[in-house]
């Protein structure tokens, strides 16, 4: 132990580890990021003193690191950074939400088994859409991503910003009005890009930011997913399964057609159909 200029006892690493809860490690890395320096480093060996008083601060880091707080924000918070851990709160409920969603669908497969949906093939006709993105930064986020996406999309709509008409018509071999469509790629990475396409009739002219595209036909496997957009990987998964058994080689995006209006329908009640563009795998 040594003694410091104020006359206080300063504690050697191995010691205020004990003290503080944590290990030497720790403490050496946040001294590095400059969350708890040392009362004093001996210049020649480099070892690394503290105070007791400093204990309070130690505890406090393990604390906010037990309750996932980034070591970022854990600095903020020590230095008395108004709402700091604001961001964190919000984290937290979006990945508890997850996790709900995830408990949701596994319940689903405890209930009914793994999904075997009945898939169907179906002509679909070329179609002109305007199209928005938006980048999702892994699975787990895809529901944000997508949820942005409409809203957007919506945004555009409501204010007028798309001239001439909005179809209500069905889908060549898909029952119901179409004029929603997610695309989603069917190979998932680190970074995903989600689109959200409105269906438009051949003289609409889409403004507001949309991108103007035209929406591939051919033939496509379909199944209906009847019930909340969290379960709709089952229904997807059902549709790869059906393609990957009989050899078809999948084209271009996972296809989302929402038939239902999430606003006066129940969740379990949604109709969405999965749509996957087929091509015939080569036999040799």
């Amino acid at each position: 132990m040594l003694v410091g200029v104020d006359d206080e006892v300063l504690l050697p690493i191995g010691q205020f580890a004990r003290l503080g809860r944590l290990s030497v490690k720790q403490l050496r890395h946040y001294d590095e990021l400059g969350l708890l320096r040392p009362a004093y480093v001996d210049g020649e060996t480099g070892y690394r003193y503290y105070r007791a008083s400093q204990a309070r601060v130690a505890l406090a880091i393990g604390l906010l690191r037990s309750l996932d707080v980034p070591l970022a924000v854990v600095g903020e918070v020590l230095s008395g950074v108004p709402a700091a851990l604001e961001g964190v709160r919000e984290s937290l409920e979006e990945e508890l939400a997850r996790r709900r969603r995830t408990l949701s669908c596994l319940e689903r497969v405890m209930a009914e088994g793994l999904p075997a949906a009945r898939v169907r093939v179906v002509a679909e006709p070329a179609r002109r859409v305007g199209v928005v993105r938006e980048r999702a930064s892994g699975t787990e986020d895809i529901g944000r991503a997508t949820s942005v996406a409409v809203g957007r999309l919506l945004e555009v709509v409501t204010a007028g910003r798309v001239s001439g008409g909005v179809p209500g018509r069905a889908a060549g071999g898909v029952a119901g009005p179409v004029r929603l469509v997610g695309l989603f790629p069917v190979d998932l990475g680190e970074l995903v890009e989600v689109s959200v396409a409105l269906v438009l009739e051949d003289d609409c002219r889409p403004g507001g930011g949309l991108e103007l595209r035209v929406l591939p036909g051919g033939t496509f496997a379909c199944a209906t997913h009847v019930g909340p957009y969290e379960h709709i990987s089952l229904t997807a998964h059902a549709v790869l399964a059906w393609c990957a058994e009989r050899r078809h080689v999948v084209r271009g995006p996972l296809r989302e057609v929402y038939v239902s209006d999430p606003a006066v329908t129940s969740p379990e009640e949604l109709v969405t159909h999965l749509m996957v563009r087929l091509e015939e795998s080569d036999e040799s």
